[in-house]
């Protein structure tokens, strides 16, 4: 597996052209409108927020969805386009319509996304009027401004693109996301578009990005919040003319791993990119019973405001790993707990070890990227998070975020 050495991001894999521009929604300067067309129609695939109040494209896009087919993905930024009813269901429409006349295919091959605040009407006069100026701009090379237009508090845009050889065919895919607050699991966390040049069967691709998300952008958190707009689609065109890939043979597992990579490095973009983060935490289970009460415990761990405020701080506080296990309402024996800070333990037998290893810990809890490895004593399953430090930082950016 190799980084694309042509185009980077969501342009990399063959036949994409991406731009992004400045269209009103935002102040002038900031780029708040992207598009990202394939050369020809394929499989789309995606997975959306389970957050129940939900956003006109979100709606939009999951109708569109049921053909499993797609050409094109417009998304502006500056603004949710949620809570605003018909005149926002009618204005991601139209945003659909537009693209898809200029494309000349059916309204239903067009997806759309928006971020922003919620509950402001989406100045579509505003989209209506940038959307030639997108069509001019589409470029092979236009991945990077598509990937600045979609950013909200985000301080940089996520990239990524790596290439591997499935079925003796060079495959690529390709990303972008978008995220820095209201980061948490049950997809999709963010805004993500993949893109692909395989040829790969619809359900497919289904399965596969599903399988994906749950190893990356299902396992970061931020805040404990989802937003109304949460939405992950991937969109491939077959033009590396591998043979169609197919569930559960081997061309589908090193899809999956490839795709899994891609997504893994923008999720944790998102992570080091979050709201007044300072540090990036994996949390990774071991030794439970089940693979579900595995990702409990790391989630529990994940989610604490005080192991949050503790990573901050910088204190060394293991006590407050062990008391987020305890109540992660998973059946523990607590004499088999052992903790590991990186490569020192700090928990054995479910007691600590002593101030020599506190000392240690205390040096592992200053650096900005670390793991806390928690083994249950109780099977062979795992599962991981990542997680991030909660600031004064974080207060600050959303104490004023409409401001």
């Amino acid at each position: 597996m190799t980084t694309s050495s042509r185009a980077t991001g969501v342009t990399a894999p063959q036949g994409f052209q991406a731009a992004g521009i400045h269209c009103g929604i935002k102040k002038p300067g900031i780029l708040d409108l992207a598009l990202l067309v394939s050369d020809v129609s394929g499989p789309i695939a995606g997975v959306f927020t389970k957050n129940q109040v939900v956003a006109a494209p979100v709606i939009l896009d999951r109708d569109h969805l049921k053909q499993r087919i797609g050409r094109a993905i417009l998304v502006n930024s500056g603004n949710a386009n949620a809570c605003t009813g018909k005149p926002g269901m009618a204005a991601a429409l139209t945003m659909a319509t537009l693209v898809a006349k200029r494309l000349k295919v059916p309204t239903h091959e067009v997806f759309v996304g928006s971020t922003g605040v919620i509950g402001r009407r989406l100045p579509i006069d505003c989209v209506k009027s940038g959307i030639p100026t997108l069509f001019a701009q589409l470029s092979p090379r236009g991945g990077h401004k598509a990937a600045q237009a979609i950013l909200t508090t985000d301080l940089r845009p996520k990239e990524c693109a790596v290439r591997a050889r499935i079925g003796g065919r060079m495959v690529t895919i390709g990303g972008m996301a978008k995220g820095s607050g209201m980061i948490h699991p049950n997809m999709a966390t963010m805004l993500g578009y993949l893109t692909t040049d395989a040829a790969i069967a619809p359900s497919t691709l289904q399965r596969a990005v599903e399988a994906a998300v749950n190893e990356s952008f299902n396992c970061i958190t931020v805040d404990g919040d989802t937003s109304t707009n949460d939405t992950v689609l991937c969109l491939a065109n077959g033009l590396a003319k591998n043979s169609t890939i197919t569930y559960g043979t081997g061309a589908y597992r090193q899809f999956v791993k490839l795709l899994t990579t891609v997504s893994q490095t923008l999720a944790l973009s998102i992570c080091r990119d979050g709201e007044g983060v300072t540090k990036v935490v994996k949390i990774a289970i071991e030794g439970a019973e089940t693979p579900a009460g595995a990702r409990q415990v790391a989630q529990t761990i994940a989610t604490s405001n005080l192991v949050k405020t503790a990573l901050f701080g910088e204190d060394a506080n293991w006590g407050r790993v062990m008391g987020a296990i305890g109540r992660a309402g998973v059946p523990i024996e607590q004499t088999k707990l052992s903790v590991y800070f990186d490569d020192v333990l700090m928990v054995q037998r479910g007691m600590g070890v002593g101030l020599a290893a506190e000392r240690r810990i205390a040096k592992v809890f200053k650096k900005k990227e670390f793991t806390i490895r928690v083994r249950l004593g109780q099977g062979s399953a795992k599962s991981h998070m990542w997680t991030t430090d909660l600031s004064y930082d974080y207060v600050r950016i959303n104490a004023s975020y409409r401001s």
